[in-house]
């Protein structure tokens, strides 16, 4: 079953304490080692996880700043919402003129990373024809991508038969990592939010 969940209002309460307990904890030495200047306190790269890719290349989340980003949680084996998930991605991604594309990057990090291995992901990523010079399909270990969920503002939950009830949205970090977006549209593109991804890519 690949059904969404409702997930109360005091959740997002708790992903903003999140996000600035990450920041307390982080802050002294997020780009630490750098030319850049610091990060903004709301940054999602505070969180600077460790990430393997679908070709098995470790990466750190902070070092996808520089660039703005699309993000999505996901999972393999899911049947419906996440092709379709999938799918809004690439149509966002086909408004784009050359130049927006460009500027862009697309993460998709799966939330079963105990069953999505670099393989899977690699396999996935070959048959829904993702490029991988925009694509990136990742994994992390199950805290970190909790941690990740969190400060995004996704939710999720296993259920006993392996699938997930989860929340659908598209994220778009800007530059510095800061959310300057979000949509929960699935299957075809948002045209506001394509608009902010437009603003953002320029």
């Amino acid at each position: 079953m690949h059904t969404l969940a409702t997930f109360p209002t005091r959740l997002r309460h708790i992903r903003a304490g999140f996000l600035a307990l990450m920041v307390a904890l982080v802050a002294p030495w997020a780009g630490a080692g750098t030319a850049t200047a610091p990060l903004p306190t709301e940054s999602v790269y505070h969180l600077n996880a460790q990430m393997t890719d679908q070709a098995g290349k470790a990466f750190t989340l902070v070092q996808r700043r520089g660039h703005p980003m699309l993000v999505g949680m996901f999972y393999t084996s899911c049947q419906f919402v996440c092709p379709m998930l999938v799918d809004a991605l690439r149509d966002t991604e086909a408004k784009l003129t050359p130049e927006e594309r460009g500027h862009l990057s697309v993460l998709l990090v799966t939330i079963d990373p105990a069953r999505d291995t670099t393989v899977v992901l690699q396999r996935t990523a070959e048959e829904r024809g993702l490029d991988p010079a925009h694509w990136t399909v990742a994994r992390t270990d199950a805290k970190t991508t909790r941690k990740l969920a969190a400060v995004l503002g996704v939710q999720y939950r296993a259920l006993p038969n392996g699938d997930f009830n989860h929340t659908t949205d598209l994220i778009l970090l800007d530059a510095d990592g800061r959310i300057a977006g979000r949509t929960a549209q699935l299957g075809s593109a948002d045209a506001a939010f394509v608009t902010q991804v437009k603003a953002v890519a320029r």
